[in-house]
């Protein structure tokens, strides 16, 4: 089987989605077949697709075709657990688990599950998407947005994920949106804090390529 990673983030809107694809497009740099499951996603188009989805098969190497990158599709760009709801679905994590299997399972050497929002995100009542990575047993990587907060967030999510026995593999520090007020000072501060290396500090790139994000991107902590 291979390495496969679950990426989540600090919050929403942090770049998990970016960075995911500078991840996949440095492992492919690197000579890795690479593949990633967005297992669930609020946010479809009129064809039932995500822009996220899209983005991360378009980054990948493996041919996948879109429904099992993204087998659960939801309309509504809200909370999953809510989108569910409104169509009369139902997530749970087991059977989500099982929909990731069937890629990590395949030819990849490389593969990310990339999570919606932040690591308590409901799925129904009683699961989060943390219940997902617990089910499937994954290192952790955490997008920390690099704004103003991020030191409590990045922390309290850290805490989280060692609570729930899972391992922080690693860490980025993504810059969503303009530099935020002593970017060197928290950068540095998180350094010291967290207990995982730092795959590297990517900065703003509006219309970003993966490729262009590789290059912030070292992986050689994961592989």
């Amino acid at each position: 089987m291979s390495n496969t990673w679950f990426v989540t983030g600090t919050d929403t809107g942090v770049g998990k989605t970016a960075v995911s694809c500078g991840l996949l497009a440095a492992a492919a740099r690197a000579g890795l077949r690479t593949a990633a499951v967005k297992p669930v996603a609020a946010g479809c188009d009129a064809d039932g697709q995500n822009e996220d989805a899209l983005l991360l098969q378009a980054a990948m190497t493996e041919p996948l075709d879109y429904a099992q990158i993204n087998p659960v599709a939801l309309g509504a760009a809200i909370a999953p657990h809510i989108a569910a709801a409104q169509e009369g679905r139902r997530l749970q994590a087991g059977r989500l688990a099982g929909l990731c299997r069937g890629v990590m399972s395949g030819a990849a050497d490389f593969v990310l599950v990339e999570g919606a929002g932040g690591w308590r995100v409901p799925i129904n009542p009683r699961e989060t998407l943390a219940d997902l990575a617990v089910e499937l047993q994954l290192g952790v990587i955490m997008v920390v947005g690099m704004r103003l907060g991020c030191i409590n967030h990045a922390l309290l999510t850290a805490e989280a994920i060692r609570r729930d026995g899972l391992q922080l593999a690693a860490w980025v520090a993504n810059q969503p949106g303009p530099l935020m007020d002593c970017h060197e000072e928290n950068l540095e501060t998180l350094r010291q804090l967290l207990p995982a290396p730092l795959l590297g500090s990517v900065p703003c790139h509006p219309g970003w390529r993966a490729a262009d994000l590789a290059r912030y991107l070292d992986i050689a902590p994961l592989v």
